[in-house]
């Protein structure tokens, strides 16, 4: 990651939660843009998050003995992790087909040791693969903690003919803490509040990502980054720093029924704590970069999942693991590559030349391979390609080549309605010699020729050559980065509003569908997609539509009909069209008047560009004017609509941050 991407101003509310420390120890700096406030969301009012607070800080915050659950081999088998105390010696686990678990199959788990504490606790990992699975079957385990039975948790198998699975990116816990500097007390303390934050919201997305599948999903994918690891933001921090984050990731009660497939991202990557908490199916050397173990897969149904770890650089490892992994697995009908940098992706990352030569690296070998679909995450924002077959370099670019031309041709790519460029960006006809080599490098990087030319009925693309990339959105609010100002030509559709998002994806002998929502009011934000497999005779009988699939898909989203809307839609993010400074200590605020119908704005000021120690003004005017403030002081202002329903307020997406001086 970029160390200019640090550069927006982070949400204020959640800033008061997170202790005032000295400069000298701590300093702040804002992420990307922002984050979703946890106690501003639908589901922590009625005293939710009061109530989740008082568990975190009781219990959850302080269990580094949650278990997690991973998909096994294949239907027949699933895998569990846990750690317990070293002292407590040898762990069991025991699943039957009964609550009280009699005739109960034992397993005796394989233990590692894994972290020390920070209270000297030494702690290690317990791994177990039940195996011998019937179809169709609801199974009930315990599993020892510290020598003592946990009370009996549900597992159930599906019927083998077809699945559905969630796929999430990012939840990355612990990643909306402001603070960095040394690992001290204060730091800690910061890190469990944002912790807390975090993981309140990715608990909401899996209840409601589950609810959306009838709570029949078979497993959740994760594109990586489960944790922030602090350790960048707190260079000097232990191992044992970052158990609170896993804390935090495996809290949602439902990890204790569904099993999820994780993949290693840049922030997982910082210690070995990710390889003692996860106990992943088929794990290689290949592909290891020392750390947190290599490439892996697993098989579902009629599905292949071949998990990446491309934190290890060595792509021919990569090469060698598929299409050893591909051979061994012939009578699979579909090949599902999952990899947490986002190679085909529309957000800030996506342009950054260390992730393009990846993409040129990967996707040959994803096509000789005959691969159907990459899914990926990294960019916190959802984008979908169109079918792409052949893309391919032309000039060798170094990593970080243009990051300047980066970082300023995003300061204006905020707008959402910033399709191509805004007139801030770098412009086409621009003179200056590093911009133009820019612009040259970005044209290349389009894949316009790798567009495929495809059969479509509706939204549903048949036999295709080439291969889909989808990358996810946040799926927990915890950070998110705005879409490139200039949408590629390989982009289909492509989505970003800072709100946390989830797909659902079913799969059947013939097709491979995907619908992707928002948490807060369960619309999607992109049409059903499908992709089809059928015979020649049958594809005959479909609506004849051969086209090459780039026409531009609409960038709102739909309301989903299918389920009567209790919530109400969210506001749309609010613009400010103008910040005046009147006479002594006065400051004129003006917002443009939203399109739609909403109760009120909230307007947030201060003094420090993170909004540190904020004024919070609410007005039912889109016109404010705010009094008594610092003569000579320059503020920062930024503005969100609310809608009241009932006693509760949907708030919309802030402004784009203004600056102003006040008049002495």
């Amino acid at each position: 990651m970029r160390k200019s991407m640090w550069k927006k101003a982070a949400a204020a509310a959640m800033t008061a939660t997170i202790l005032a420390t000295s400069a000298t120890v701590l300093q702040a700096a804002a992420p990307p843009d922002g984050y979703t406030n946890a106690q501003d969301t639908v589901e922590a009012y009625g005293g939710a998050y009061s109530n989740w607070m008082t568990k975190w800080n009781s219990t959850i915050s302080k269990d580094r003995e949650q278990i997690s659950l991973s998909p096994g081999s294949d239907n027949s088998s699933v895998n569990f992790a846990w750690y317990t105390k070293k002292a407590s010696g040898i762990q069991k686990l025991k699943i039957a087909e009964n609550k009280r678990l009699t005739n109960a199959k034992v397993y005796e788990a394989k233990q590692t040791e894994a972290v020390t504490d920070k209270d000297d606790t030494a702690y290690v990992s317990n791994k177990v693969t039940a195996t011998d699975l019937k179809a169709d079957t609801t199974y009930y385990y315990s599993y020892q903690k510290d020598g003592q039975w946990t009370a009996p948790e549900k597992y159930t198998t599906d019927n083998g003919s077809k699945f559905s699975f969630i796929f999430v990116g990012d939840p990355q816990i612990g990643s909306s803490n402001e603070l960095k500097g040394a690992a001290t007390e204060e730091f800690y303390n910061a890190q469990s509040a944002a912790v807390a934050n975090d993981a309140f919201n990715w608990n909401t997305t899996l209840n409601q990502a589950m609810e959306k599948t009838g709570n029949k999903a078979s497993f959740v994918l994760s594109s990586g980054d489960q944790i922030q690891s602090t350790k960048k933001k707190s260079p000097n921090k232990a191992a044992w720093g970052s158990e609170i984050e896993y804390s935090g990731y495996l809290s949602p009660d439902v990890l204790k029924n569904l099993p999820v497939a994780t993949t290693v991202g840049n922030h997982d990557a910082d210690n070995a704590n990710y390889t003692y908490h996860f106990n992943t199916a088929n794990a290689s050397e290949l592909g290891s970069n020392g750390k947190v173990g290599g490439d892996y897969w697993f098989k579902h149904d009629n599905a292949l999942f071949i998990m990446l770890n491309t934190q290890d650089t060595n792509v021919e490892e990569h090469r060698q693991f598929i299409e050893q992994t591909v051979a061994a697995n012939k009578d699979c009908k579909w090949r599902i590559v999952t990899l947490h940098q986002d190679i085909y992706g529309s957000a800030e990352h996506s342009n950054e030349p260390e992730i393009t030569n990846l993409r040129y690296q990967l996707a040959p070998i994803f096509e000789d391979n005959k691969v159907d679909v990459v899914l990926t995450g990294h960019d916190h924002a959802y984008s979908r390609t169109q079918i792409l077959k052949g893309g391919h370099k032309t000039t060798e670019y170094t990593d970080d080549e243009f990051d300047p031309m980066l970082d300023e041709d995003m300061d204006a790519g905020e707008n959402p309605d910033t399709v191509y460029t805004a007139k801030e960006n770098i412009k086409a006809d621009t003179t200056d010699p590093s911009q133009k080599a820019y612009l040259n490098y970005l044209n290349q990087v389009m894949d316009k020729d790798a567009i495929q030319q495809v059969t479509k009925k509706g939204t549903t693309v048949f036999n295709p050559t080439g291969i889909l990339y989808m990358t996810a959105g946040s799926s927990s609010g915890s950070k998110y980065y705005d879409l490139v100002p200039r949408q590629q030509s390989y982009i289909a559709n492509r989505w970003q509003q800072d709100v946390p998002t989830y797909s659902v994806i079913d799969i059947t002998d013939t097709t491979f569908t995907i619908n992707t929502y928002r948490t807060d009011t369960e619309e999607k934000i992109d049409e059903t997609f499908s992709i089809a497999k059928v015979n020649e005779s049958d594809n005959k009988n479909q609506t004849d539509n051969t086209q090459t699939d780039n026409k531009k898909q609409p960038t709102t989203a739909k309301k989903n009909t299918t389920k009567p809307a209790e919530k109400a839609v969210a506001p749309k993010k609010t613009v400010v069209k103008k910040v005046k400074a009147l006479g002594k200590k006065k400051i004129k605020i003006t917002v443009k008047k939203s399109s739609e119908q909403v109760s009120g704005y909230e307007v947030i000021l201060s003094t420090k560009k993170n909004f540190k120690n904020a004024k919070k003004i609410t007005t039912k005017k889109n016109v404010v004017t705010v009094k008594k403030l610092k003569a000579g002081k320059k503020y920062f202002v930024k503005v969100r609509a609310f809608k009241k329903v009932g006693n509760k307020k949907i708030y919309g997406n802030y402004s784009t941050v203004k600056k102003v001086i006040v008049k002495k």
